[in-house]
């Protein structure tokens, strides 16, 4: 029967190859095209996955993957019978010549246009530094850097305005910038401007649209990415994939206040037309979460607008000031049950500390009302609050609580006007997020930092909110003595236990690795209360953690970002940011013996 079976397939008239696979992965049986496949006829026996890397199982039972292997200088995609024959389990496989196909496809891709957006950061703080000489002849070298790299790659290029390009090129050129991680970005920072901070580009390459209007909206689209993370690196989006590259310095300090005046003005007139406010950060709200929402709180009760703080779950990290501030018995602190109750389309939401709809309180708040606010210092990731009525996202900032400090200098008649306890929590927010002044601080951090203190804010009361408890210490200190230590300055840790407040000591100890000698990146994961893996990663610049995160579901900033997993134990985690650090080095090195 197993005979007749497997020779009535191979007996017959199909003028393709083919052959039957037992299901242990044997090869059968074949018919006389198989010689376009493989240059050798005599297979009979061989194993399926040996000659074709494809497990017959995977081949069975995937459904929705294309399996497509090279062989004999032609591409061929496998079939399968998802139904056996026989008792013995036997599959017949097809392998239909794609080859035309894919050089039809290979064609199109070469020959589809791409457009690449081009953006000169921080021209505006550059040329208020230098001299007008200075300015021109840098922002000439520049342009011609551009210009030649555009040349180059054959594209057509356009001038929109003095800091922006548009860049037309063939599909053909995208994988040749991207094997050399578009180098112009460091080239253009590597020019000397006479400033104290370098010129830097950010690009965005749309890619892949139905016409080449969608093309470009991808373009725009990937060029508000890189600039909403901060600016000097690419973006390239191809339709909902995206890929970054780059972004290896800090956002520059922008000296100007004048955003932050239009900002703080804009955000007046939008209180003053709600109804009421609705104020919440992100979920399990650290410092700088709650002291920006009590800066708002402030501006609202200033205005004379009834305002409500959404918070359910309070971390022990946040429990000391959060009782201070219940204890007064001023501010409305509400559960995202009441809040639901509370909200509808004429309710202003305020949202601090986040952009991302997934990770603030009450996502569903977002959809009663079309008035939404958003104040947020992390660099833009894939997923943000769409149509927000206001923007307000710096990246250069140290934290929500210094864009909030300096809307709150423009919004209440005197610093007299915020009680001593909120500018407490303000400080306490910028303290948290610069490891107390000591990373992502600029001119401004110190300014709002000194405006807080000349209002009444106490840094010894500061101080006492970050007072841990016996038990987390010893945590902490375990942690740090159990580091392990890697090839170019690596360090990484997990913490032991579940911890409510793991994603704090994660950083806690991140950051003490960071003052080890040698130490340019630290890692370090556990796991919560809610049996949820937390990641901290830390840098001193030279390692953007930023990237290596996103890669497991999180963002932040170039030396400062977390992340949470459900799927993956902290060994889990660390061996992937491992894994991404040596590969990229890797891919690097490859990149240098090219050159």
């Amino acid at each position: 029967m197993r005979k007749r079976i497997i020779d009535r397939i191979i007996s017959s008239h199909i003028p393709i190859p083919m052959c039957v696979v037992s299901e242990s992965g044997k090869i059968i049986k074949t018919n006389e095209h198989m010689g376009k496949v493989f240059l050798y006829r005599d297979i009979d026996g061989a194993d399926f996955f040996a000659l074709t890397g494809v497990r017959i199982k995977d081949l069975v039972t995937e459904e929705d993957r294309e399996f497509v292997i090279e062989r004999n200088g032609r591409k061929f995609v496998l079939l399968a019978d998802k139904e056996p024959t026989g008792e013995d389990g036997m599959s017949i496989v097809f392998f239909r010549d794609v080859s035309g196909y894919e050089e039809l496809k290979m064609r199109y891709d070469a020959e589809r246009i791409i457009i690449c957006r081009i953006n000169i950061d921080n021209y505006d703080e550059f040329t208020d530094t230098v001299s007008p000489e200075t300015g021109i002849s840098v922002t000439g070298q520049v342009d011609k850097m551009i210009r030649k790299w555009a040349s180059e790659r054959d594209g057509s290029i356009e001038k929109v305005k003095d800091t922006l390009y548009s860049i037309y090129f063939h599909g053909a050129r995208l994988e040749e910038m991207i094997r050399g991680k578009f180098a112009i970005l460091d080239e253009v920072r590597a020019i000397s401007t006479g400033a104290d901070f370098p010129l830097t580009l950010s690009m965005g390459i749309g890619v892949g649209g139905k016409t080449i209007a969608e093309t470009k909206e991808f373009a725009i689209a990937a060029l508000d990415l890189a600039l909403g993370r901060g600016g000097d690196q690419a973006v390239v989006k191809e339709d909902e994939d995206i890929r970054y590259f780059g972004g290896k310095t800090q956002s520059i300090d922008k000296g100007s206040k004048g955003k932050s005046r239009i900002i703080a003005l804009a955000l007046g007139k939008l209180v003053d037309q709600a109804h009421e406010v609705l104020i919440m950060g992100h979920r399990h709200a650290d410092m700088d979460a709650f002291g920006a929402a009590l800066g708002i709180y402030r501006i609202c009760m200033t205005r004379g607008t009834q305002a409500h703080i959404v918070i359910d779950e309070v971390p022990d990290s946040l429990r000391a000031l959060y009782d201070q501030v219940r204890a007064t018995q001023v501010y409305d602190i509400i559960s995202t049950d009441k809040a639901r109750e509370i909200a509808d389309e004429n309710s202003l939401v305020v949202v601090v500390d986040t952009q991302r709809p997934t990770y603030i309180e009450a996502p569903d708040l977002l959809k009663k009302t079309n008035r939404i606010v958003v104040i947020d210092h992390h660099r833009r990731s894939d997923s943000y609050i769409e149509d927000a009525t206001l923007g307000y996202i710096e990246t250069y900032a140290s934290s929500a609580s210094e864009l909030v400090t300096e809307m709150l200098e423009y919004v209440i008649p005197s610093r007299k006007n915020l009680v001593k306890l909120e500018a407490e929590a303000l400080l306490a927010g910028i303290y948290l997020d610069t490891n107390r002044f000591a990373v992502k601080t600029g001119v401004r951090t110190f300014e709002a930092a000194a405006w807080l203190r000349r209002a009444g804010a106490d840094t010894t009361e500061v101080k006492r909110f970050f007072q841990t408890d016996l038990d987390t210490f010893k945590v902490r200190a375990r942690a740090i003595a159990a580091a392990e230590f890697h090839e170019g300055g690596i360090a990484t840790s997990i913490c032991e236990g579940n911890n409510e407040d793991m994603q704090v000591i994660n950083a806690q100890v991140a950051d003490e690795l960071l003052n080890i000698g040698g130490i340019r990146a630290s890692f370090v994961a556990g796991v919560n209360d809610r049996g949820i893996t937390c990641i901290s990663a830390r840098s001193l610049g030279e390692v953007n953690v930023q990237v290596l995160v996103e890669k497991l579901g999180g963002g932040g900033h170039l030396t400062t970002a977390g992340a949470q997993c459900t799927d993956r134990t902290p060994q889990e985690m660390i061996d992937k940011i491992l894994e991404q650090l040596y590969k990229e080095k890797k891919d690097d090195s490859h990149t240098e013996t090219g050159r």
